[in-house]
């Protein structure tokens, strides 16, 4: 009984590891979301908080 459960519960994380692989629709979104000389992510449409200083 405790083998099928723990077989069970082998393919069930097998089956989450696949689905962790794949790409999830907007990711690219959030990578455009970060800034490009510090990697934080921007909030709103101004500029980084890395850029203001140096104006």
């Amino acid at each position: 009984m405790i083998i099928k459960i723990v077989t069970l519960f082998l393919i069930a994380m097998g089956v989450l590891a696949m689905f962790g692989k794949l790409r999830f629709p907007g990711q690219a979104k959030l990578k455009s979301a970060r800034c490009p000389s510090c990697g934080r992510y921007r909030i709103g449409k101004g500029p980084c908080p890395c850029k203001k200083g140096k104006r």
